[in-house]
């Protein structure tokens, strides 16, 4: 049985879509971190946040990673 969108919490992120998400920059893959909420691109340095289980995939949103 497959759920809907309005089955999934507001914080959770539709695993088929993490597995075809890649970088804008890079086009790399990206690592998903459950506890912050983020898309990390190592390639590109940068961690893209995850609001209300959508992915907000712009470099101007991104926090750099150090």
């Amino acid at each position: 049985m497959t759920t809907s969108p309005a089955d999934q919490s507001a914080d959770s992120v539709d695993r088929k879509l993490l597995e075809i998400l890649v970088c804008p920059l890079t086009k790399g893959p990206l690592e998903y971190d459950a506890e912050k909420q983020e898309l990390i691109s190592h390639s590109a340095k940068l961690a893209y946040p995850i609001r209300g289980g959508i992915p907000i995939m712009l470099p101007e949103e991104a926090r750099r990673l150090d």
